[in-house]
């Protein structure tokens, strides 16, 4: 089993910056896939940013510019660095880990709150 947990929400105007951090623990693989998603309100869940534990990120289209994923794998730690930021940005920001066999073991963090607002 693996816990996720984010951090690092909050209100912020637009134009300003937050950096999200999601801390894994449990049984974590060393080969993994890692992703923020994000869910504003009456909108489906959508990924934002991927990061595997060899190769390349990559980012949504509404992300590119500017937000950066990155990883700590000695902290098992992942994070969501976002700048210049919208109110379409509004949303509760996800953690994901993905491991294992096909990548079937799938793992949910509760989430955090980003709100872009003046």
């Amino acid at each position: 089993q693996v816990q996720l947990v984010e951090s690092g929400g909050g209100l912020v105007q637009p134009g300003g910056s937050l950096r999200l951090s999601c801390a894994a623990s449990g049984s974590i693989a060393s080969i993994n896939i890692m992703r923020w998603y994000r869910q504003a309100p009456g909108k489906e869940r959508e990924l934002v940013a991927t990061i595997p534990s060899v190769g390349s990120t990559t980012y949504a289209d509404s992300a590119k510019g500017r937000f950066t994923i990155s990883r700590d794998n000695a902290k098992n730690t992942v994070y969501l660095q976002m700048n210049s930021l919208k109110p379409e940005d509004t949303a509760i920001y996800y953690c994901n880990l993905r491991q294992g066999a096909l990548l079937s073991e799938n793992y949910w963090g509760q989430g955090t709150q980003v709100t872009v607002s003046s």
